[in-house]
């Protein structure tokens, strides 16, 4: 994990809110006004998903985490975003409030 990588997610995400990022599972965790909204591991942003979220992020070809557990692979509900919304806070700032609402709904219990 570069340092470089994670400003970069700071400069493309502090418009949208108060960023942070701590260190966790042998990568990053990304909060967003302090609801954990993504990932970052191996050196690639996950951003949350649910139900209500996950078609977007499947329509732009984006890919859920899966780590190799114990027995056999575990998919995570957090997904790549697109190459293009790396680019600027403005390409981010969709992808970045679907992932909030996301955790947002799973932090009430839906």
């Amino acid at each position: 994990m570069t340092d470089a990588f994670l400003a970069h997610l700071h400069d493309l995400l502090d418009p949208v809110g108060e960023i942070a990022t701590r260190a966790m599972f042998g990568g990053h965790g990304v909060y967003l006004d302090g609801e954990l909204i993504g990932i970052v591991m191996e050196q690639a942003l996950y951003l949350k998903v649910d139900a209500e979220t996950r078609l977007h992020f499947e329509a732009a070809g984006c890919e859920p985490y899966v780590y190799l557990g114990q027995a056999e692979p575990i998919t995570m509900s957090y997904w790549s975003v697109p190459e293009s919304s790396l680019e600027s806070a403005q390409a981010m700032r969709p992808w970045a409030e679907l992932a909030r609402a996301a955790a947002q709904r799973a932090g009430r219990g839906r």
